[in-house]
């Protein structure tokens, strides 16, 4: 899976360039470019591997997968805004207000949204069918009904007077965290017009999976492994998968979802092995 992922990376990194090349140079592009670069590229690991479980070439895929990495990258650069999350390290760098300014910031965040959307209407993806099944996914996953709404209830929990409990918790990361990555895994079955309920169920416990280790690694990592600052939650007393569970059932809530999303690949046998080599790397990464 390691050698894959490596070259997911490169694949993305230049996909990403040749969708930036042709915009305006300056300032905004510029902060679309930075925004854009590096990171892990789970999300478009997501995409070309479901896709190769259906047939479909990397060339027919990665348009989607750099759609979900631009679009990605657009909810990092708002939510480390003043008025969200308030941070000022991001992989490891500036977050984009601080490199630039805050407006620029939003507006690269606006504009890496809006091209997401733009890379899903290439027709190399195949049939118009499945490229504005995507494009409705995709909206479905990041708007109002998703990933936005995981963030508005995540500052609204901020200021409640009563913390969050773990179904609420739950609840709230299955749209903040889950949905971009429910939409990635499942874009690959949408693309090849196959049925996508397995990879949906592997991507719910994958996204759970996913947060948990975030939460673990806020209390257990330093900013250098993870490129961002750690320890807000707890200083701010949020509640996490971590303050409610304590950070051994956390750990163990983690694993099981980890081996629930392995079973619901079944159908797929060895072909998805390294998806099945993803649900574990997500909670034993330090980044």
């Amino acid at each position: 899976m390691e050698h894959r992922l490596e070259e997911v990376q490169r694949a993305v990194a230049a996909a990403v360039e040749a969708a930036l090349a042709d915009l305006p140079q300056g300032d905004l592009t510029e902060a679309m470019r930075y925004a854009a670069t590096g990171g892990k590229r789970v999300r478009a690991f997501l995409v070309l591997e479901s896709a190769r479980l259906f047939g479909v070439e990397d060339l027919s895929a990665i348009p989607v997968a750099v759609a979900v990495e631009l679009l990605h990258a657009y909810s990092l650069v708002h939510d480390d805004l003043p008025a969200m999350d308030d941070d000022d390290l991001r992989r490891g760098q500036p977050t984009c207000h601080v490199r630039w300014t805050e407006a620029t910031a939003i507006l690269a965040g606006d504009a890496l949204q809006t091209q997401a959307f733009a890379l899903l209407t290439d027709p190399v993806i195949g049939p118009a069918e499945a490229r504005i099944a995507l494009v409705a996914r995709l909206a479905e996953a990041s708007g109002a009904r998703g990933m936005v709404w995981g963030q508005a209830q995540d500052i609204a929990a901020e200021t409640a007077g009563t913390p969050l409990d773990l179904s609420a918790i739950e609840a709230l990361q299955h749209a903040k965290t889950g949905a971009l990555i429910r939409f990635a895994a499942t874009a690959g079955a949408i693309i090849g017009g196959a049925d996508p309920a397995p990879l949906q169920a592997y991507a719910e416990n994958l996204g759970l999976a996913f947060q948990i280790a975030d939460d673990i690694l806020d209390v257990t990592a330093s900013a250098e492994q993870t490129g961002k600052r750690t320890g807000k939650d707890e200083a701010a007393g949020k509640a996490t998968f971590v303050s409610l569970l304590g950070l051994d059932e956390a750990r163990a809530r983690a694993a099981e979802m980890v081996a629930r999303a392995e079973v619901a690949l079944d159908p797929y046998g060895e072909r998805a092995g390294n998806l099945r080599a993803l649900a574990r790397f997500v909670i034993h990464r330090r980044t």
